[in-house]
């Protein structure tokens, strides 16, 4: 066969948005020890594309925390139609993880450099007793809460401000400044459903958010303290982090 009769083969750009439960993975990032969402998509897609894959995330997301629209992007050299990435993967991922589309996109996109903003979600389910089948989706908090006082307290915290008062222990970003678009909470049934959209988040950031505003809920701490915790950038006085299970990525939005 002469050289020519071998056809360049093009290296596509594509950006996969995945969803994932997070109960059965020490978080989205490849880890050392421990079993990663990114280590089984690599893993598990080799096949689908004919190479060796690696894969860039919108973001990093903890051990048990969950996503219904992780971005990711990857570059190959497969000729599989991106349209049919979604239906094909189906044989190949474990049923905790399932890809939602696939498309490609221009060459110079990456799936975290290039993401503009994100909305985070958490469940937190309100109810008497513990519900066995939600224990690894809701955060279950039984105790009564201020929902008007809880509804206020994240009226402050939309807007740009310095949120190093809501950086969890181990979080090092140099940039503790973010501007938060909406921060609101609403009563979905027996649940309890917080919203938070925003161009950045610090390490631990929405579940120190949460955990604070239930303070404020059970009259621990008051809706008019949340400015000063702003204010003083001290982690000390915000309220506890939230349990990760009731923790998700929403939606990653790009230009």
């Amino acid at each position: 066969m002469e050289t020519g009769d071998f056809a360049m083969v093009k290296e596509r750009n594509l950006k996969i948005v995945v969803a994932y439960q997070g109960t059965a993975y020490h978080g989205f990032q490849w880890q050392e020890n421990a079993l990663s969402v990114q280590q089984v998509l690599e893993d598990r897609l080799m096949p689908l594309f004919g190479h060796p894959i690696k894969i860039a995330g919108s973001g990093r997301t903890d051990t048990g925390v969950h996503a219904y629209g992780q971005a990711i992007s990857l570059r190959t050299t497969g000729t599989i139609p991106a349209e049919r990435i979604p239906l094909a993967s189906r044989g190949h991922l474990p049923n905790d993880i399932s890809i939602v589309s696939a498309e490609e996109v221009a060459d110079d996109f990456h799936a975290r450099h290039s993401a503009t903003s994100k909305v985070y979600e958490y469940r937190l389910y309100h109810g008497k007793q513990p519900d066995p089948f939600r224990r690894d989706l809701t955060w279950h908090y039984s105790r009564k809460l201020d929902f008007a006082a809880m509804q206020e307290a994240l009226r402050y915290v939309e807007g740009t401000h310095d949120f190093t008062a809501f950086q969890g222990a181990g979080g090092h970003q140099i940039n503790t400044v973010k501007t938060i678009y909406e921060a609101s909470l609403q009563a979905v049934g027996d649940e309890y459903l917080f919203r938070f959209w925003g161009n950045g988040f610090l390490y631990h950031m929405v579940r120190c958010l949460v955990g604070t505003v239930v303070a404020i809920g059970i009259g621990r701490k008051k809706a008019a303290d949340m400015p000063l915790i702003l204010e003083s950038r001290n982690r000390k006085m915000a309220g506890m982090t939230a349990p990760a299970q009731g923790l998700y990525l929403k939606e990653v939005f790009y230009t």
